[in-house]
């Protein structure tokens, strides 16, 4: 305990920039990530972490880069040198971290997407719900959380989708021969909405669009929308089974279907 002491009191001025100069980075990036996330949302400027993140970590870069030569005793600028020597290897190793780094960023100046933004890709349609310096975050309807690494996104065909059409949902049919269209859509309107009160969107209305004709009679869609957090195959679930014995459906079509 003496030897301790006596180097801290030895190295006491040290200790106290050390401290002071990692106090004030530490409430600096509070204040500037608060301030930051503020004019982000306020501004025209897409809002994600991979903006804070950067400011925070320019920080932090000049706090380490402040204490080196007094507290440590290392000059910076050796420092830089030897870490331009190893930056070549580094950027071997590093090789996905940066062109991950490097996509997010063109991703979002470039305004490809920005969290909010609803988006189809391989397959996978969800919300972005941020872009970090790493990877998007995608929200499925169903509740799970898709990450996909920006280097992928940046290089993958997406689409952007209107959440409207992200939440339709199309029900085909086939309605006996012969049968009245006008009678077969109020009919299957009023038992679809009456099914998926709690699931559809009260806007647009469920709706009948006719497509064509086959041997067994009228073809057609049933177009109704999802709420938010609803999955879609429960909304289809609840068409089908609406409609599974009304007398005006062909059932033979649909299980050959």
């Amino acid at each position: 305990m003496m030897i301790v002491w006596q180097w801290a009191q030895s190295h006491a001025d040290r200790i106290l920039l050390l401290v002071a100069v990692v106090v004030i980075a530490a409430a600096l990036s509070k204040i500037v990530g608060r301030v930051l996330r503020r004019i982000l949302d306020q501004s025209q400027i897409p809002s994600a972490s991979i903006f804070v993140n950067l400011a925070l970590a320019t920080i932090w870069f000049f706090a380490v880069t402040f204490l080196l030569q007094p507290v440590f005793g290392i000059n910076p600028t050796t420092l830089i040198t030897a870490l331009g020597v190893g930056g070549l290897a580094l950027s071997l190793g590093f090789k996905d971290t940066i062109a991950n780094i490097v996509g997010g960023f063109g991703l979002m100046l470039g305004k490809v997407i920005v969290p909010g933004d609803t988006i189809t890709i391989s397959g996978v349609t969800g919300t972005v719900v941020d872009i970090t310096w790493r990877q998007t975050v995608v929200h499925e309807r169903g509740g799970n959380e898709l990450v996909i690494p920006n280097s992928v996104l940046n290089t993958s065909s997406l689409e952007r989708i209107t959440p409207l059409s992200e939440s339709c949902v199309l029900v085909p049919f086939t309605a006996k021969a012969q049968s009245d269209p006008a009678d077969v859509s109020r009919r299957i309107v009023a038992a679809v909405t009456a099914a998926t009160g709690d699931l559809a969107l009260p806007a647009p209305v469920p709706a009948v669009r006719f497509t064509g004709f086959s041997p067994y009679g009228l073809e057609g869609n049933v177009v109704l929308f999802a709420k938010p957090d609803i999955a879609l195959p429960t909304v289809n679930d609840a068409v089908v089974r609406a409609l599974a014995h009304a007398d005006f459906i062909e059932q033979r079509a649909a299980v050959g279907q």
